[in-house]
């Protein structure tokens, strides 16, 4: 199902080259960042696969939910764990 949504822009944002575009990158962003929306859902919403929208995320230096060191050490315990059942090697 879709649904389609009108939004009224300021004369002035609407002189960019793509402000329908640039507004609905903002709700995706936003939505994001603030866990409105999902990785999947705000990618999905710009018409973005999953590495796709990474980069998008990236290429706006936009790092709020990037893999880091508590990442990466809650997958090594998790590693650990399957380990442990001997469900890998």
């Amino acid at each position: 199902m879709l649904v389609e949504i009108t939004v009224k822009l300021p004369d002035d944002f609407t002189q960019r080259a793509d402000p329908a575009r640039e507004a609905l990158e903002a709700v995706a962003i936003e939505g994001y960042r603030s866990g409105a929306l999902t990785h999947y859902q705000a990618s999905q919403l710009l018409g973005l696969s999953r590495f796709e929208f990474d980069d998008f995320l990236i290429g706006r230096k936009i790092y709020d939910h990037a893999y880091g060191i508590d990442d990466l050490r809650e997958d090594l315990a998790g590693l650990q764990k399957l380990r442990e059942q001997g469900l890998i090697p």
